[in-house]
């Protein structure tokens, strides 16, 4: 089991929110980890600036795979390949950018979590450690309890 962000093309909350109530992600064949990603993967879903928050997670039900006649019908996006989702959890509210870094790199240490929270993702698919996926979900749960 793999770790993983992804990353909203273009920045779409509204796109990213309607994929993940579809429970389908696109996820191009020439992606960084498209030949990774299996089923019982974890994924964030982020959307970059302006907003730069998490909205939500889910549990990979399958690898990367193009979408059939039927599925690409009901895909709400552009994408001709992708995985489906399950155990998908849309967070109310978003979790900021600044908070999950500030948990997962509180000294301000970490070169690569500093770039990306500064400039944003530049893949679609970006890989993470299960403790920043953890720490992520942890957050999220803290705030939607308060």
């Amino acid at each position: 089991m793999a770790h993983y962000l992804f990353n909203s093309s273009g920045g779409d909350r509204q796109q990213a929110t309607a994929l993940l109530r579809a429970k389908m992600w696109g996820v191009s064949p020439d992606e960084r980890y498209c030949d990774d990603l299996a089923p019982g993967d974890f994924a964030l879903i982020y959307v970059p600036a302006p907003e730069a928050e998490f909205i939500g997670c889910a549990e990979l039900a399958t690898a990367v795979h193009e979408w059939t006649t039927s599925v690409d019908a009901a895909y709400p996006g552009d994408s001709l390949s992708g995985v489906l989702l399950s155990h998908v959890e849309e967070w109310d509210p978003a979790l900021p950018m600044d908070t999950v870094v500030q948990r997962i790199d509180p000294t301000a240490s970490n070169p690569l979590v500093q770039a990306n929270a500064a400039v944003g993702f530049q893949l679609g698919v970006v890989r993470i450690t299960g403790d920043e996926y953890e720490s992520a979900l942890a957050l999220s749960h803290d705030a939607r309890r308060s």
